[in-house]
């Protein structure tokens, strides 16, 4: 029972916080021997470009993204922009149209993001491909900073930096803010070590000619899409300099909602990209995928409610004083976040709080997506989260 608990929590550890020791000391040997990997400059002859927006029901917010989409430095003369509006029924597409520097693709039925980007794949003929939401924005030289980095010939997919806009922070999601944070370091030292593991849809780009399509029903698109570039053995860099800002969620709940989706999404990928397991095949790649996705997305929150039922157990049965001292620990930790909790629904802003809970429902949400998967209830069709108003 002691091992048991010893190595659930060792795992738990690992999953959270050991990992990303074990990657900073890594980059760290990798910087002794090979030196810091530099960033090719900005002064070079940029390869064509599209950039792609998927946008349904965006009224409200299409003319500000459009404006900050045109103001976005690139040679004109390599740049091309498609909006698709696939099944939008407000007046997106009637916005977009009045700009002659866009094509617009839009048809009236919905059939979800993956597909009217499948459709919009058709147009490209460009050598590089960018993806981003409708509901972020980009900064100037977002697109200069991704494809500078097409001029190694093993990169096949560059993400951008996912940024949660600080000043409109919910107290709800205060934990998004810190969430993201944490992950950027983590994607800064993959990209370093060897490669990111998957893109955010925020913001990434392929090179096309190593784009491969992805199923129809496919959750995950832009990491799926991603990964199936790495299989090939093409590296994905992390470009923190070029980012996506966005709003954080409306309140904790639509935060969950998108959490629950990613976990289905999660398990769907892992089963679709089951090579990616054999280190013997990938073998950095392998080592970055499990400890940063897979561990995340499967038995760490299972391993989180043992490691807890058998801390109970073993100091019932008498356990030392440090078993005594961990348990504390736990019950200390998981009452913060219920205390969070509890505090969110009556209105009351404690940030402090927010964090635990924010972290909880993040595991919670890899249950409930889980079980959303096995039952066959998760849409691949993109049901975004609701975000706060600017």
């Amino acid at each position: 029972m002691e091992i048991l608990f010893w190595l659930s929590l060792f795992i738990v550890f690992y999953t959270f916080l050991g990992y990303g020791i074990l990657l900073y000391a890594l980059v760290g040997i990798r910087r002794i021997f090979k030196g810091k990997r530099i960033a090719p400059g900005l002064d070079q002859d940029f390869p064509t470009l599209t950039l792609i927006i998927a946008a349904y029901n965006e009224e409200s917010i299409i003319e500000e993204k459009i404006a900050n989409t045109l103001g976005l430095s690139y040679p004109k003369e390599k740049l091309k922009l498609i909006f698709v509006t696939d099944g939008s029924t407000d007046r997106t597409p009637d916005l977009i149209s009045t700009y002659s520097q866009i094509k617009l693709m839009h048809k009236p039925e919905r059939s979800g993001k993956i597909l009217a980007m499948h459709r919009a794949m058709y147009e490209v003929d460009s050598e590089v491909v960018v993806y981003t939401d409708a509901n972020t924005f980009l900064n100037k030289d977002a697109l200069l900073l991704i494809a500078r980095h097409y001029a190694d010939p093993t990169v096949g997919a560059v993400s951008g930096e996912k940024r949660v806009m600080q000043d409109a922070v919910s107290d709800a999601t205060a934990g998004e803010g810190f969430y993201w944070k944490y992950e950027s370091t983590l994607k800064k030292w993959d990209s370093e070590l060897y490669s990111v593991v998957g893109a955010a849809g925020e913001l990434f780009s392929v090179r096309h000619a190593v784009y491969t399509s992805v199923e129809p029903d496919t959750i995950l698109d832009d990491f799926m899409i991603s990964m199936r570039i790495a299989q090939q053995g093409y590296r994905i860099i992390y470009e923190p300099e070029a980012y996506a800002s966005e709003l954080s969620s409306e309140n904790i709940q639509e935060e969950l909602k998108r959490k629950v989706r990613i976990a289905a999404g999660g398990i769907q990928s892992i089963l679709r990209l089951k090579k990616l397991l054999n280190p013997f095949h990938y073998p950095i790649l392998s080592f970055q995928y499990i400890s940063h996705r897979v561990l995340r997305w499967t038995v760490t929150p299972f391993l989180m409610i043992l490691a807890l039922i058998l801390n109970f157990v073993i100091v019932l049965q008498g356990g030392s004083w440090l078993y005594q001292l961990i348990l504390f620990a736990q019950v200390l930790f998981y009452s913060l976040s219920f205390a969070g909790w509890a505090l969110e629904r009556r209105k009351i802003k404690v940030k402090a709080l927010f964090v635990p809970y924010y972290f909880c429902m993040m595991n919670y949400a890899v249950l409930a997506g889980i079980r959303r998967y096995i039952q066959g209830s998760q849409s691949a069709a993109w049901d975004k989260a609701k975000r706060k108003s600017a």
